[in-house]
């Protein structure tokens, strides 16, 4: 089967990196469509036409993360269970608010690693690399800080509460 990349070598002080660029006439062919991943979006990169068709890809990108990715399953998971028991607790508006966004933030950042490593993938095939490990880990690492700091915030707002409820007489 003819490739439908071309190889291109990086600058000399990068000499060991190659990089896999689709060419021009790869995206014409028929066979280039038929074997891309079976997930793809035909015309995803055409520009939404409207803010309905700008919402649908947003969502299919969150559907994706769902449905593939079992650490933003568990993010969701545990966002949804802290808000509840913080409404449950009935902590203040704000420190509902800042417990969302918190856990927003790193349903955020999992989604960003995902089209990370989605890219990184795309560009180093089924080769190893140290720069794609590099990227894919420190992306990683952005998850990791994020959810540690959002644990941190939920039991700084949800615990006082809670050991009170649990310890208090009745």
């Amino acid at each position: 089967m003819k490739s439908n990349f071309k190889m291109t070598q990086t600058p000399t002080s990068q000499a060991s990196a190659v990089s896999l660029v689709p060419s021009q006439e790869s995206f014409k062919s028929k066979s280039y469509h038929e074997t891309s991943n079976h997930l793809r979006r035909e015309y995803a990169w055409q520009v939404a036409t409207n803010l309905l068709v700008s919402f649908q890809y947003a969502w299919a990108g969150v559907r994706y993360a769902f449905a593939t990715q079992r650490n933003f399953r568990i993010h969701t998971f545990i966002g949804i269970c802290a808000i509840s028991l913080a409404i449950g607790l009935k902590i203040s508006a704000v420190g509902i608010s800042i417990i969302t966004l918190t856990s927003a933030l790193v349903m955020v950042l999992e989604l960003l690693n995902t089209a990370l490593e989605s890219i990184v993938d795309l560009t180093v095939g089924q080769t190893y690399h140290d720069l794609a490990k590099v990227a894919k880990d420190c992306a990683a690492g952005a998850v990791l800080i994020s959810a540690l700091a959002a644990i941190l915030v939920a039991s700084f707002l949800i615990l006082p509460p809670l050991l009170t409820l649990l310890f208090s007489p009745f």
